[in-house]
């Protein structure tokens, strides 16, 4: 069809005129009609990210969550680490019908009042100002609204009437403007090289207007936004950064005060839209004689079917229903509705599908060797990808180059870090601020989608390494690990299995940490934000040649062995008593597994877990008790229970049985794992004690069933839960194992299908493994501009919004507490997946 505006305006007419009721104010505080709830402030922009597009006024239009970020700006296209502003105060008036909340930016003493009030079909949103606008924010402060950009690409917009799409491709116009210190005020941090130019790079406006429509061509995402007293300005935010969102935004003015914006935003709402039910399954399949129960999640508007059925596909491709049964009501669950259909009565191998009501999902297997495969992409491919200072090439891709040759510089005192990161008053080291600290470029693993080494969780990536191989000794070998050479090759055996390999590169880093420093760094990483959010090959981060202050910006010195370019990377080294306690304990399981291997780096880590845990206890009990103690006294459990399996000395039995019981009392579900690990190397009257807590973990378990219709243990927090339902999973095996009597494995059934593909929202695998029919297609890695995935990945998965929306984005990588795969998670999940089919087995 040609798009003419005569034909848009007839296209329009009914949409806007008439249908969906109004938006009302309901009792979890946000407006809702069906199809539409506009958040208001539920969510505040955080104090350590800033900006993570989780925050502000949000729009959840018809199950997706377009719009979010709501709020006045100090940028046209705000980035993550852009300044955000505090929200002291949020009211919800029920008589009234408004949601109001006070914004404030400390740094410039300057304070907003944003009212929104429902109207009609859509809602008003007004900002307020008491005093005038600061002079130093003219021109600069706006009132802000972002639009998800996968949800709008290639879709129609109009500006007063004037005909575009949204681009799918980042093509804009941009300008240069000084780059003062006003401007770096309010940026909060200078974040792009701009290579000595002295200017920074501003998105133009694709449109400019007093009323846009957008989608008008997708009933579903279309949104009326009006505004009487000031221009909207529609601005692409990927221009700057690849996770921007397209922005409709208008400025405030200047000299005013009182009411001096106000837009009208209408999210279309069809008429008696209700959400497809998201029919959950295992995209990985089932064992034939495995308990098989699919949730559906249903609209709360729709009416539960009594029946589902199970369709078997022939392979001449007929299809036949090979079983119907009845429908079991859960209940609700936040927003949404929950009903179960168990098909376990099926247990012929073969290709089927279920299909409820006019609804089918797609394929999947059962049979027995479905799960075989589950950790073989984690292994092969994830995990070796994510190889600091290693060459790491795979066919005829490579993936990076070596990392950080020039090594890592002391961070200096007082320094405050942009990933939550902090230098303390001393260095707490031998060398002084800015100083290279020799031997750190060695071994470890990047933490995630960044390419910084975070101590914490390289110590319990080694410690699942290490563990993987007393417990299941996996041989597969499918990498060549060359260190002296620096090179990595995937699909290439070497002759040695690779979570040997794996568990020795990243104890070379930890023991080079304790050796080197004398204890654990926090974390080693960029000094430099347009570093940090780099994406791309690792290797091309840094120059590779250590920064020397005499030479020019960019210069590099005759001899080729330094340059002017401040890019090195930082190790930040204050000492953690509690973090040396908990190397401590991975030191002993590490040089135990690595015995045989690489007898001296076994030996260098068993001297310095002994060390770092004499050191520890003396510093922690030198310290006064905090609320933290009580979850890190966990890690002296463990501690003294790896040193007494490694050196079989009894002092360290007694210690570790003085220290756990209490600890069990405390919080089962947080230390019976450990517990479970010691059973092998105690008496029997250690398990006959152990036995309650066994139970009493089984009354949580139970009690997991009703709390939600999954029967797993749900984060709700601003990191999605999939590594908790994963320890889980592991903690449940280990408990099968030794009292089967007491912890059924049909329980752990409820974690596979969980992580691959029935939960809520979608029913997509949540990790990237080998046999998922579904997996999802994009992830937050460090190739996540190509908006693609690293095989073996495991997504953290469903992110709950404040008050009752879960999320998980499979066509927008950018928001990392629901994509972002970690090298803690993984391994995490490389140790479940080997405990789950040795279960099985």
């Amino acid at each position: 069809m040609k798009w003419t505006l005569s034909t848009l305006t007839l296209f329009l007419l009914p949409i806007l005129g008439i249908g969906a009721q109004d938006l009302m104010l309901n009792d979890l505080d946000y407006f809702e009609t069906q199809g539409v709830n506009v958040l208001v402030y539920s969510n505040e922009f955080t104090g350590g990210f800033n900006d993570e597009k989780n925050a502000g006024i949000e729009i959840i239009h018809h199950g997706v969550r377009t719009a979010q970020g709501g709020a006045v700006r100090l940028s046209n296209t705000p980035e993550q680490w852009d300044l955000v502003p505090n929200i002291p105060t949020r009211t919800v008036d029920s008589v009234e019908n408004t949601i109001s909340a006070t914004l404030r930016y400390d740094d410039f003493d300057f304070e907003s009042r944003v009212v929104v009030t429902p109207r009609g079909k859509g809602v008003e949103i007004a900002v307020y100002l008491d005093e005038a606008l600061p002079a130093e924010l003219e021109g600069d402060a706006g009132f802000n609204l972002e639009f998800l950009p996968s949800q709008y690409w290639n879709k129609v917009y109009t500006m007063d009437g004037r005909l575009n799409r949204f681009p799918r491709y980042v093509v804009g116009d941009t300008r240069t403007r000084p780059n003062s210190e006003k401007l770096k005020q309010f940026k909060g941090y200078v974040t792009h090289d701009d290579r000595g130019s002295g200017s920074f790079v501003e998105p133009l406006p694709l449109e400019t207007g007093r009323t846009i429509i957008m989608a008008p061509d997708d009933p579903e995402r279309l949104v009326k936004i009006t505004s009487e007293d000031a221009d909207l300005m529609l601005f692409d935010g990927r221009i700057l950064a690849q996770n921007g969102w397209f922005v409709v935004r208008s400025a405030l003015p200047a000299g005013q005060t009182g009411k001096v914006l106000s837009w009208l935003v209408e999210p279309h709402a069809i008429d008696g839209w209700e959400r497809e039910p998201n029919i959950g399954l295992s995209q990985v399949g089932y064992l034939p004689t495995q308990p098989k129960v699919s949730v559906i999640e249903l609209d709360p508007n729709s009416e539960p079917l009594a029946e589902a059925s199970l369709y078997k596909i022939g392979v001449d491709g007929t299809e036949t229903k090979a079983f119907t049964g009845g429908i079991e009501a859960w209940g609700d669950y936040y927003k949404y509705n929950y009903v179960k259909f168990d098909f376990s009565a099926v247990t012929e191998p073969g290709v089927y599908y279920i299909r409820y009501g006019d609804h089918q999902t797609n394929n999947f297997l059962i049979g027995e060797d479905v799960y075989d495969a589950i950790t073989d992409a984690t292994s092969d491919v994830w995990i070796p990808i994510h190889m600091n200072h290693m060459f790491v090439n795979e066919g005829y891709r490579v993936w990076h180059g070596e990392p950080f040759k020039e090594g890592y510089l002391q961070a200096p005192p007082n320094t405050d870090h942009f990933d939550i990161h902090a230098q303390g008053p001393t260095t707490d080291t031998e060398y002084e601020a800015l100083e290279l600290i020799p031997g750190l470029n060695v071994g470890g693993f990047f933490d995630a989608g960044d390419f910084d080494i975070e101590t914490g969780a390289n110590l319990g990536v080694v410690e699942n390494f290490a563990q993987t191989w007393e417990y299941f000794q996996p041989q597969r070998d499918q990498t060549f690990v060359d260190q002296e050479q620096r090179y990595v090759d995937l699909h290439r055996p070497d002759g040695s299995p690779d979570v040997l390999q794996y568990l020795e590169h990243g104890t070379l880093q930890l023991v080079a940490q304790a050796e080197i420093l004398g204890h654990m760094a926090l974390t080693l990483t960029n000094s430099v934000l347009d570093n940090y959010h780099h994406l791309g090959d690792a290797a091309s981060i840094t120059d590779g040649l250590p920064y020397n202050p005499e030479l020019g910006p960019y210069e590099v010195a005759a001899d080729g062995k330094s340059s002017g370019v401040k890019d090195d990377m930082w190790a930040f080294t204050s000492r953690s008593a509690r973090r040396d306690l908990r190397a401590a304990t991975t030191f002993a399981a590490a040089s135990r597994a690595l015995k045989g291997y690489n007898d001296e780096l076994s030996e260098r880590a068993l001297t310095q877990s002994k060390r770092l845990l004499a050191e520890a206890t003396e510093l922690l009990a030198n310290q006064p008790e905090d609320d933290s103690r009580r979850r890190w006294g966990a890690a002296d459990v463990s501690t003294n229970l790896q040193l007494y399996i490694t050196t079989g000395e009894q002092q360290y039995a007694d210690k570790f049985q003085e220290l756990l019981w209490p600890a069990l009392d405390q919080g089962v579900s947080w230390n019976i794992l450990t517990a479970l690990h010691a059973i092998p190397k105690m008496d029997e009257a250690y398990k006959e004690k152990l036995r309650p807590y066994v139970v009493k973990y089984k009354e949580y378990i139970d009690g997991l069933e009703s709390d939600n219709p999954y029967g797993v243990p749900i984060g709700l927090g601003n990191w999605a839960g999939s590594g908790q339902i994963v320890n889980f999973g592991t903690t449940i095996a280990f408990a099968n194992k030794h009292f089967p009597d007491i912890i059924s494995a049909d329980h752990v059934f409820k974690v596979t299908d969980w992580l691959y593909g029935n939960h809520p929202y979608h029913n997509y695998s949540l990790v990237a493994t080998l046999g998922a029919t579904r997996p999802k297609e994009v992830f937050y890695g460090n190739n996540r501009a190509d908006f693609s995935f690293i095989p073996g990945n495991v997504a953290p998965g469903l992110l709950f919004r404040q008050p009752d929306h879960f999320e998980n984005y499979d066509d927008w990588p950018f928001l990392w507490g629901q994509n972002e795969g970690t090298i803690g998670g993984n391994t995490a999940y490389l140790i479940f997946g080997s405990a789950f089919k040795d279960l099985m087995e």
